[in-house]
């Protein structure tokens, strides 16, 4: 029988489409269901773990395609299925170590800089005036994000004092932590990595449209393929291993004060639509593949 493995997904957009398409390329079945689909049941039988009656302590792997919003509950659950999943030696991609710790921009950042590489100065609260000190003390141009989010959604980069006030008043109010971050200037271009495994599957440089900051391709941004250096790899794959990700899109900023590059932020669970339109990597096979070997 072909390998049978499951994608916990939050709708049935183009990365769902690719996996489907790239299970017939490496021979195995795929079921894409909805993660707050997942059901568990314990005692009066033996335990499972569910999502539209396929049992996934049944399956040869887990792939985490995304982790949709829920309330605090909701994912706290969705979490501790998966830790079971993978105390039940179930291949989880990504661990859920590395799927708590990279969601959160801070615990990942500090995980970073623990590891000793290069990161942007940052600030973190609840404070609206502790986050103005910082705001002055990290230069006054500053990048305000949420702890919580990916694809460029929801940064706002201030450098106006007033503007910032009113910003982290506002996030105050909603009581939203405060994830200040110094802006590093650049050449309106950054790196990402996709890391598998312990190696650099491929990378790509994305260039900000013009007149913009975010070079996110899906706001807009411009990616071609890239060979990494051999400082930039080595900062891309210890950047995975220090969040736990055996699967991680990696950001590397060049800081054209110095030529050096910092690392941004990894994500557990990454996107690489721009990566396979550039480079021509089947990005979707070859993490399916990865699951299959594991679990060999």
């Amino acid at each position: 029988m072909p390998p049978h493995l499951v994608a916990l997904v939050s709708g049935t957009g183009w990365h769902v489409q690719d996996l489907i398409r790239a299970s017939q390329v490496v021979g195995c079945r795929l079921d894409p269901l909805p993660f707050p689909s997942l059901a568990a049941r314990i005692g009066g039988g033996p335990a499972r773990i569910e999502a539209r009656q396929v049992n996934l302590l049944g399956v040869d792997g887990v792939l985490v395609r995304m982790m949709p919003p829920g309330s605090l509950e909701q994912v706290v659950y969705r979490m501790d299925a998966l830790h079971r999943l993978e105390a039940r030696g179930i291949p989880v991609l990504n661990p859920p170590r590395a799927v708590e710790a990279a969601v959160d921009k801070y615990l990942s950042l500090a995980k970073l800089d623990a590891a000793g590489l290069p990161v942007p100065p940052t600030w973190v609260g609840e404070s609206a005036r502790d986050a103005m000190d910082a705001f002055h003390a990290l230069g006054g141009d500053v990048v305000l994000k949420p702890l919580f989010g990916a694809e460029g959604r929801g940064l706002v980069r201030l450098s106006n004092p007033d503007l910032a006030l009113r910003a982290f008043r506002a996030m105050e109010r909603i009581d939203a932590v405060l994830y200040v971050q110094q802006h590093i200037p650049n050449n309106g271009h950054d790196l990402r990595a996709f890391v598998l495994n312990g190696r650099v599957l491929g990378a790509i440089r994305r260039t900000a449209p013009d007149g913009q900051w975010r070079t996110n391709v899906s706001l807009g941004g411009r990616a071609e393929a890239l060979l990494l250096d051999p400082e930039a790899e080595r900062l891309a794959l210890r950047a995975a291993q220090s969040v736990g990700a055996r699967m991680a899109g990696v950001d590397l900023l060049p800081d054209s004060r110095t030529g050096r590059l910092v690392v941004l932020e990894v994500n557990a669970v990454p996107g690489w639509r721009a990566l396979s339109a550039a480079t021509g990597i089947d990005v979707a096979a070859a993490l399916l593949d990865d699951l299959i070997r594991w679990h060999r």
